[in-house]
């Protein structure tokens, strides 16, 4: 079964790609010769997740999923949440959001947070989802220089590390994404 993986994040896309094996075979947008920018207009990260993966399925007709990812920080009641990649604004780096996460938490002690990740997949035309989320805190500064977005400032519960200082291969034991991908293939195997 081939799948599309709706979206331009490579780093996304290198992250899951030791998870599936030879679960379905994974195409990127690229592949099937898509270069523009997805429409993420929603308010929840179901509504982002459900609304990129139809944008691919209903100009391609072809099976795919989407995710949405969302930093929730219990102190900024749930922030930045479904903006999490554009928490600085429009065109900010992951270095922008991660000083303004740590400029808002100054001063505050609760740092506990969550990743949380919803895919959205369309088969032959019927949606699924699948979510997965990992606890933590947040970090008083950046630790580690692997990984993506808010990783250098999260640290996962019973760890002492942030998700920036572990390989891919530990990160991809616990996180929010590994978590909702294996509930996405463990059904693509319930099909076969």
């Amino acid at each position: 079964m081939k799948l599309v993986f709706a979206t331009n994040n490579q780093h996304k896309i290198k992250e899951i790609s030791p998870l599936i094996q030879s679960s379905f075979q994974l195409l990127s947008l690229s592949d099937i010769g898509f270069s523009e920018e997805i429409p993420e207009t929603q308010l929840t990260l179901e509504g982002n997740a459900s609304q990129k993966s139809h944008f691919i399925f209903d100009k391609y007709t072809i099976n795919c999923f989407a995710d949405d990812t969302g930093l929730e920080i219990d102190a900024l009641e749930g922030e930045p949440g479904v903006f999490s990649a554009r928490y600085a604004g429009e065109g900010c780096s992951f270095q922008d959001n991660i000083d303004k996460v740590l400029f808002k938490m100054q001063g505050i002690t609760n740092r506990e947070a969550r990743f949380r990740t919803v895919i959205s997949l369309i088969l032959d035309g019927t949606e699924y989802f699948f979510e997965g989320f990992v606890k933590g805190k947040i970090l008083t500064e950046k630790h580690g220089n692997d990984g993506f977005g808010y990783d250098p400032i999260f640290m996962p519960v019973n760890f002492n590390i942030s998700f920036a200082e572990m390989t891919l291969a530990q990160k991809n034991k616990i996180s929010h994404r590994s978590m909702a991908m294996e509930k996405l293939i463990r059904f693509l195997n319930t099909l076969k």
